[in-house]
């Protein structure tokens, strides 16, 4: 998703690239607790970025529901 960092820039608070920087800064520390498997303070700020990223999931699938689906194809998060 980086090479979207420019659109992303003018409009951070919208819903969905909100979603779109949880979504990197997730796999960002995902990678590095598979390096650092006894990193528990970044396990917790882990997983409350996953919470974050969910209910940001779940209020744009109420609002926009073809803006959801085209967002989980984009980033692929969901099968």
């Amino acid at each position: 998703m980086a090479n979207n960092k420019d659109s992303i820039k003018d409009n951070t608070g919208a819903t969905e690239n909100q979603v779109i920087i949880l979504t990197d800064r997730i796999r960002v520390i995902n990678t590095h607790l598979k390096i650092n498997k006894k990193d528990h303070s970044s396990r917790r700020g882990l997983l409350l970025l996953v919470s974050k990223r969910r209910k940001l999931l779940k209020y744009l699938k109420r609002i926009n529901l073809e803006g959801y689906k085209v967002l989980i194809e984009k980033l692929n998060i969901r099968k």
